[in-house]
């Protein structure tokens, strides 16, 4: 039978784990109480109801704070009255959490039910108009309408014709939306038409999370300049745009659905301490030898976060809502948004890895035989090979390895409940598992070693070259094929996710910058060799040296050459840029100093592509300097910024106060071989050792391999520190941003 202290930890919510009842704390106490307990009973206490005194204060003037009356009655016994006095605390802590995230979500569901009546509202009006034959042209509205600035979406509506028939119209949306509170922008000072009315505009925000938002943004603000031009005489105003709407539609049911999470997580945080509350009063009666746990628990009842019911109807509000104006009326449809199931693992998946980790072995085992009759690894012989089929398999060998520390990274983050579904807001019933990462990633290498070994048995037995070298462009493009594959198989959903958040990197910075973006971005700075292989995999096929032999194109080409210096510096560029987006977005001057981190790297890899093609002295004290600044800079960031580590203040020395990891030195081996790793890949990088091109080409493929490995190092702890700042403010729900602005927020 699992201890119920056990089955707490599985099941608490980690961000709020400090709110809860701290169960461990009130057991040490009891066993306190066990060793120190005396033969004499108090049995007066039996039966008897314990009340509660009311005082003031805690998070708020009128907080209501418990003392019960078992804290008089034990005062003799001083472990016994210590236990009651924590008892007492627990109890407060735990009410006044509650009733501060009630609160919260009340409002929250107040908030979204107004910005649904505007939506109703809105929608109503557009149908009703529909339906008039002279409103045709009105209501067919460009998707390019007018936006507002600062790259979110709005709907301007512009009164430019003075019939009656859009004065009225005017009239009825300003009427339905201003009594929900709808904010119009600039309405005092924009031009007014011929009757005298101010052209005003109903502001619907919508962030510019992707591309396609911002750029339509940036259109919309130029076509709102150009139709509130003074000199220009205005067209049919445009009231009620359909896209639009649609879009504020999307953001207000994914609102309800956050609220509903929230309402259920409350829901259970008060389910479970209700029941901790229970468990630790048995074990007190147990080694006590009273019966006071039924009348403490009377208190604990007559308590906030058990007697209110605000939590269980605002549910059954949100659910009935929900179901009538987002899934018409189909309450199960509307419980797939609502309550989304993850899937159940299964054990097929365990067996596929198992089978593909044994193939891929031997497989291996196999190709390294094989290359060795061969003779492949003989400077002499083994050019041709190293020059053509190594860069592609060296993409899939790079890429199998970082998907192999991403599902070791998943194990690990799931195994110390970080919610790295919530920090990177992927679904719950898609969100890759560890087992399914390690899937794809045998799955994956099997095929490659496969196509290695076929490869290398059509070149023994004397196939035309010409044919036996596109098998590693075929494997290519097949892989290829298959992650943009529009049908519902091999984990769709998250080849989908990776395209967008691909895509959002290189539109940066014209966008809002996610948590999910920016750590795929640092993730390429890490995989600046594969983006190289790439490159000359790409001029290989592309220019034909695969059938002419003739290397000299890829390697001395000035296109190819200056090709290199690009390569190197996007992934950096794009992580500047998404720093100084998120200065932009928040103000944050920590933000350009990150960028600096990225700027410096992109020097210091500039310096060693020049001083690989112009070695003498001066490049290399650039080098020198440049990569030496770089690298410190990085590592105080990662140390200090990402990992949280290295407070001298903290209480654990040169950490952090809050640490998930019980033994404290994992951290400290974890910074010396991030440390040495960086270390490592500088050293590896500047320092050029007279080596064979096959022995060279394996000295670059150790040293990629090294610095994939460290990222996947860097990737827990940087997801740790940030799972702690979400602990450190109870963040449990996602803030989602509301499409209509209140009259008040705009000023």
């Amino acid at each position: 039978m699992v201890k119920f202290s056990k089955e707490l930890e599985a099941q608490l919510i980690p961000e709020w784990k400090e709110a809860f009842v701290n169960y461990w704390q009130l057991k040490k106490q009891i066993k306190k109480i066990k060793l120190s307990r005396k033969p004499k009973q108090t049995q007066e206490v039996l039966n008897h109801d314990f009340g509660e005194k009311q005082n003031h204060g805690g998070w708020s003037s009128s907080s209501r704070i418990y003392q019960t009356e078992l804290l008089q009655l034990f005062s003799e016994e001083d472990e016994v009255r210590v236990f009651f006095e924590r008892l007492d605390e627990e109890l407060n802590k735990v009410n006044q959490f509650y009733k501060a995230r009630e609160s919260e979500l009340l409002e929250r569901g107040e908030l979204l039910h107004k910005q649904l009546q505007i939506l109703l509202d809105l929608k109503q009006i557009r149908n009703n108009r529909r339906r008039k034959p002279n409103a045709a042209g009105i209501f067919n509205a460009p998707s390019w309408s007018p936006s507002p600035r600062n790259s979110n979406y709005s709907e301007t509506t512009n009164e430019s014709n003075d019939n009656s028939g859009e004065s009225s119209e005017a009239d009825e949306v300003i009427a339905a939306l201003e009594k929900n509170g709808v904010n119009f922008i600039n309405s005092a000072t924009r031009s007014k038409t011929k009757k005298g009315k101010p052209k005003m505009a109903l502001r619907i925000d919508t962030p510019a999370t992707t591309p396609t938002r911002a750029i339509s943004a940036i259109t919309s603000m130029l076509w709102e300049d150009l139709v509130n031009n003074p000199k220009k005489e205005a067209g049919p105003g445009d009231f009620i745009n359909k896209k639009k709407i649609q879009c504020a539609e999307k953001m207000i049911r994914g609102a309800f659905v956050e609220l509903y999470r929230g309402l259920g997580l409350l829901k259970t945080y008060s389910s479970l301490n209700m029941v901790a509350f229970t468990k630790i009063l048995k074990k007190f009666d147990k080694v006590s030898n009273q019966q006071a746990s039924a009348s403490y628990l009377k208190a604990v009842k007559r308590s906030h976060f058990i007697s209110s019911d605000k939590v269980v109807r605002l549910m059954d509000e949100v659910e009935s809502i929900f179901t009538k104006h987002f899934a018409n009326n189909d309450r199960k449809k509307a419980m797939k948004f609502l309550r989304p199931q993850q899937q159940q693992e299964s054990h097929m998946v365990t067996f596929f890895v198992g089978l593909f980790t044994g193939s891929f072995v031997s497989l291996f085992s196999v190709y390294a035989i094989l290359a060795h009759l061969c003779g492949i690894f003989k400077p002499t012989t083994g050019i041709s090979y190293v020059e053509t089929v190594y860069p592609v398999f060296s993409v899939f060998a790079l890429l199998s390895l970082h998907l192999f520390m991403y599902g070791c990274n998943l194990f690990m983050w799931k195994s110390t409940r970080i919610n790295y579904n919530f920090i990177f807001e992927f679904q719950p019933r898609t969100a890759l598992k560890y087992r399914d990462a390690f899937l794809i990633c045998t799955t994956f290498m099997t095929s490659v070693v496969s196509a290695m070994v076929i490869h290398l048995l059509l070149r023994a037995n004397g196939f035309s070259s010409t044919h036996v070298d596109a098998i590693p462009g075929i494997l290519l493009l097949i892989f290829m094929a298959l992650l943009i594959c529009p049908f519902d198989f091999f984990y769709r959903p998250t080849r989908y996710c990776f395209l967008r958040v691909i895509r959002n990197i290189i539109c940066s910075p014209f966008y809002k910058v996610l948590m999910v973006d920016f750590f795929m971005a640092d993730q390429l700075t890490s995989q600046i060799p594969l983006m190289r292989h790439l490159e000359s995999t790409a001029c290989y096929f592309l220019a034909g040296s695969f059938r002419t032999q003739r290397y000299e194109t890829c390697h001395s080409g000035r296109l190819y050459r200056e090709l290199a210096y690009v390569i190197s510096f996007l992934p950096y560029y794009w992580r500047a840029m998404q720093c100084a987006r998120r200065w932009f977005d928040e103000s944050d001057v920590n933000q350009l100093a990150n960028m600096g981190k990225y700027v410096s790297a992109m020097v210091a890899a500039g310096a060693r592509l020049t001083y690989a093609r112009q070695e003498n002295h001066l490049w290399l004290g650039i080098v020198l300097v440049t990569s030496a600044v770089a690298t410190v800079y990085q590592l105080y960031w990662d140390f200090v910024k990402d990992w949280g580590l290295f407070n001298p203040k903290s209480k654990n020395l040169w950490l952090r106060d809050d640490l998930i990891l019980k033994n404290k030195s994992i951290y400290y081996i974890s910074i010396v071989s991030f440390e040495h790793s960086s270390e490592s890949c500088l050293g590896g990088t500047v320092m050029r050792f007279r080596f064979n091109i096959f022995e060279s080409r394996m000295l670059d493929f150790f040293l990629a391999s090294l610095e994939v490995i460290r990222r996947g190092h860097w990737n827990f702890y940087r997801l740790e520190n940030e799972h702690l700042n979400n602990v450190g403010k109870f963040r449990a729900v996602k803030a989602v941003p509301l499409p209509f602005r209140e009259t008040d927020s705009d000023g």
